[in-house]
């Protein structure tokens, strides 16, 4: 028999705020799959910095969740979209 895993809460879904689920649709949905979806989003919209492709240059919608319309690091968006995010 194999063992059942456990879900971590890495994997647990998530309420999503109505702001971003116009860019990744209504939740339920883990973290993981928001941030899929998000880099879906800012791809087909262009919103990647041509020069340095690790900065997000926010659209209306996006500056919506990002909370600004300055370019934002990769890397800070988990952090911006936490808010938008609940159990």
């Amino acid at each position: 028999m194999a063992k059942q895993q456990k879900n971590s809460k890495f994997m647990q879904p998530l309420k999503v705020s109505e702001a971003l689920a116009v860019i990744v649709g209504k939740g339920p949905m883990p973290r993981t799959e928001v941030v899929k979806k998000l880099w879906v989003y800012i791809k087909k919209h262009g919103c990647q910095d041509t020069k340095n492709r690790r900065n997000i240059v926010p659209n209306e919608e996006l500056a919506k969740v990002f909370g600004t319309k300055r370019a934002v690091n990769m890397f800070e968006m988990p952090k911006l979209i936490g808010k938008h995010l609940s159990a």
